[in-house]
């Protein structure tokens, strides 16, 4: 491999009708620390003014326009960041929502970590949470696994890896089930099970947009679509351990979520 492949960063940015804050995402990341950058913008079939900002932009990045949607957002997101890996040339892969930013050493930052940690795949640095007025640094703490079936993670704009193991991420999770499981539970599920924890950097590197229209609000917590949705999260992790052959974990919360969804089908 050619020592300016091994050194580049590839960005992938995922846009769906984000203009508001594309501008921001792309000056986030034009305007690195770390130099050896490319930025492959996705766009989801916007159907606001995102390509017109787009445009602007055209000299610094690279465009791939997706209009093979499905009525999933989940799917929707899961192959504009397939369709970005595939492109992209560098060595290290990060992961950007478009309505999300990197703080200007995020990207200098977590590549020193992954040359000084040959042996890390994955890293989750921590999101500063940004409302309208106000930003947040929520401070983290791991679950404990004894009580839960996966780990606490970082959302997706928090996730950067090796391009080795995008492949594999891709090769594994890159399906047509599960459509309330977005991939940034599929990536760190994935990565729990395999390596039995997964690496939070306890560094807080990217500005997490918390919007009134976020796909989150649909699950309000101990509504009956957030039961719903932790049963599905649970069937993923038995497909997943499954795939790994891993021995399928029964822990209290699946077996309270198991219970709460037969009683909910049963009131159907």
């Amino acid at each position: 491999m050619k020592s300016h492949i091994k050194k580049l960063a590839s960005i992938i940015i995922v846009n769906y009708n984000n203009e508001k804050f594309l501008k921001k995402s792309l000056k986030s990341v034009i305007n690195q620390s770390y130099k050896f950058i490319e930025i492959i913008v996705v766009d989801d079939n916007s159907s606001d003014n995102s390509l017109e900002v787009l445009k602007k932009f055209k000299k610094k990045i690279y465009l791939i326009k997706n209009i093979q949607k499905t009525n999933y957002g989940s799917f929707n997101q899961l192959n504009c960041y397939y369709k970005g890996y595939l492109k992209s040339k560098g060595n290290f892969i990060f992961f950007l929502d478009s309505d999300d930013y990197f703080k200007n050493n995020k990207v200098k930052k977590i590549i020193n970590i992954f040359e000084n940690k040959k042996d890390l795949n994955i890293i989750f640095d921590l999101p500063i949470f940004k409302f309208k007025n106000e930003q947040l640094k929520k401070k983290f703490k791991q679950k404990k696994y004894l009580f839960s079936s996966w780990p606490r993670f970082s959302p997706q704009s928090c996730i950067s890896v090796k391009k080795e193991y995008a492949k594999e991420l891709f090769k594994h999770l890159k399906i047509k089930k599960y459509q309330n499981i977005w991939f940034d539970f599929r990536i760190a599920s994935y990565s729990f099970l395999k390596n039995k924890t997964i690496f939070i950097l306890k560094d807080y590197l990217t500005y997490y947009r918390q919007l009134d229209n976020s796909a989150s609000k649909k699950w309000k917590r101990f509504s009956k679509n957030w039961w719903l949705r932790r049963n599905e999260a649970h069937e993923f992790m038995t497909y997943l351990s499954k795939k790994l052959n891993n021995k399928d974990k029964y822990t209290p919360d699946k077996m309270i979520t198991k219970l709460v969804n037969f009683f909910l089908k049963k009131n159907e």
